[in-house]
C-alpha cells in the first residue's frame, strides 16, 4: 500500500461481513475504481512511467514472438509510451478483441499510432481488424489483485477464459499498489505469472 494521503484507505470502504459474495465483489469493484480515480494526475503519470519501464525490462529479459497489450480504460495504467518503444524494437503487438460475450478474447495486430475505434463494449480496437492467434505473452490490466497473483477484473471473465486455454501464455498483471486487496476466488480464477505496480 502506498502512504499517499490522496488515496483512500480500504478499511472504511470494504463490504461488511455477512454480505453476499456477489454484492461484496460489486462493492469491491466500485471501491477499487474510486481508489484509482483518487490518484492525482501528476502522480499517476509518474507511476505509469515507472510501470512502463518495468514492462520494458520484463520483456527484454525474456522476449517471445508477440505481446498482447491493452488500451487503458477508466484510469488503468497508460503504457502507450512503452508500447511505442516495444514496437520500435520490432515487437509484434496485439490488442484484445471481444468476439462473443462468453468466449475467450481474440487478438488483432496493432501498431502504435494506428487508428482505433470503440467496440460495442467501449474498448478501443484497431479500426482495421487483422486477427492473429493468441500471443505468447499478455499484459493484463487488474482492477484489483491479491498477494497470490489472482486478478480481480470487471466481472466479464474474458481474461480467465483466455488463460484457461493451453498452452498458457506468459502473463504480466498491471496495477497500482493501492489495488492490492483480498477477495473470494471462484473456480474459474487463474493466477497471473507476475504482477507489477509502480512500487
Amino acid at each position: 500500500m502506498t502512504g499517499d494521503s490522496r488515496i483512500p484507505r480500504a478499511s472504511a470502504l470494504l463490504p461488511e461481513a455477512g454480505a453476499s459474495a456477489t454484492a461484496d465483489k460489486a462493492l469491491l469493484r466500485r471501491t477499487l475504481k474510486d481508489r484509482r480515480r483518487a490518484i492525482a494526475l501528476d502522480v499517476k503519470r509518474a507511476w505509469d512511467d515507472r510501470i512502463g519501464a518495468q514492462v520494458l525490462a520484463w520483456w527484454r529479459a525474456n522476449p517471445s514472438g508477440s505481446l498482447a497489450v491493452y488500451w487503458p480504460l477508466a484510469g488503468e495504467p497508460d503504457l502507450r509510451p512503452a508500447y511505442a518503444e516495444l514496437a520500435e524494437e520490432g515487437v509484434r503487438l496485439a490488442l484484445p478483441v471481444v468476439v462473443a460475450r462468453d468466449a475467450a478474447l481474440g487478438f488483432a495486430q496493432w501498431v502504435p499510432g494506428e487508428a482505433t475505434v470503440a467496440d460495442s463494449m467501449g474498448v478501443a480496437v484497431p479500426a482495421e481488424l487483422r486477427m492473429v492467434g493468441r500471443p505468447e505473452a499478455l499484459l493484463v490490466p487488474c482492477l484489483g489483485f491479491d498477494a497470490q497473483g489472482y486478478r480481480l477484473g470487471y466481472g466479464g471473465g474474458f481474461y480467465d477464459r483466455t488463460l484457461a486455454e493451453e498452452p498458457r501464455p506468459r502473463t504480466l498483471g498491471i496495477a497500482y499498489s493501492c489495488q492490492l486487496v483480498e477477495f473470494d476466488l471462484n473456480e474459474y480464477d487463474i493466477p497471473l505469472g507476475e504482477i507489477i505496480t509502480e512500487s
